[in-house]
């Protein structure tokens, strides 16, 4: 397991930190890459648009963090509460970071968490369907498929013992 700054969620190979106004510039640039956002929302974005939505400015609501790898970001995730005991989580990584278990092994770090913190008993996601490399990442996660929405996949995560609505 990878050393444990203050504030992080440790996976076995990634550990997640909270995302903060400090790390605009290395989000900036990664949101402006059309490669970074292929599959989050398609379209480069600005500095005040990275600012405003993923260095926790919007905590509580929407939680943002920096995936690591031997202290080197390489992705970013959020999470966001959408009932008294569920939520959603999204993820992406870093082009050159992809296809090296670490989205797998971060996801399962932050379920854990969600679970055995916050509670949580129900956990989803919505990877555009024209990804497979996250819709296979998510399956080894755990995560089922339960319906679409658009050309989203609706997914969703139950830890072992959750009641199923």
């Amino acid at each position: 397991m990878p050393d444990m700054p203050e504030g992080g969620i440790a996976g076995e190979t990634t550990v997640l930190i909270p995302a903060t106004e400090q790390h605009l510039p290395l989000l900036a640039d990664w949101f402006a890459d059309p490669a970074f956002v292929r599959h989050w929302g398609g379209r480069p974005l600005t500095r005040e648009e990275v600012s405003a939505k993923y260095t926790g400015r919007r905590r509580p609501a929407v939680v943002s963090l920096l995936v690591l790898r031997d202290a080197v970001p390489v992705g970013y995730a959020q999470y966001v509460s959408t009932g008294p005991r569920e939520g959603g989580i999204d993820l992406v990584l870093h082009p050159s970071a992809q296809g090296r278990g670490l989205g797998p092994d971060a996801a399962r770090a932050l379920v854990r968490h969600l679970h055995t913190v916050l509670g949580w008993d129900r956990v989803t996601v919505d990877p555009e369907s024209s990804d497979p490399r996250a819709v296979r990442a998510w399956h080894k996660t755990g995560f089922r498929v339960t319906g679409t929405l658009g050309s989203r996949l609706l997914m969703e995560y139950r830890p072992r013992g959750a009641a199923a609505e």
